[in-house]
């Protein structure tokens, strides 16, 4: 594969794994108990993006790694799926 097909690879990993990562930590204002007047008392108090990204792009390279390692292997490939329909191409 090349380059931007891994790079396209990672990018998709890693928009699908912020919705895991997103929620880890944080606490709302009215658990904290100091809700801004005019906001939404479920809000994030303290939303720490920073750290959230850095986590992410922790995630997504250990989840990339995990799919290399699969693809370079040879454990699952596509002529292993049974119900994919004959994709080769014949001459």
């Amino acid at each position: 594969m090349t380059l931007s097909s891994w790079l396209a690879i990672y990018f998709v990993i890693w928009w699908i794994s912020l919705f895991v990562v997103l929620p880890w930590g944080v606490r709302s204002q009215r658990e904290e108990g100091d809700v801004v007047r005019g906001s939404d008392p479920g809000a994030p108090a303290r939303p720490r993006l920073l750290r959230v990204v850095i986590a992410n792009t922790i995630l997504s390279l250990v989840i990339l790694g995990i799919y290399y390692a699969v693809w370079q292997s040879g454990i699952v490939t596509l002529d292993g799926i049974p119900f994919l329909p004959d994709m080769r191409i014949k001459y």
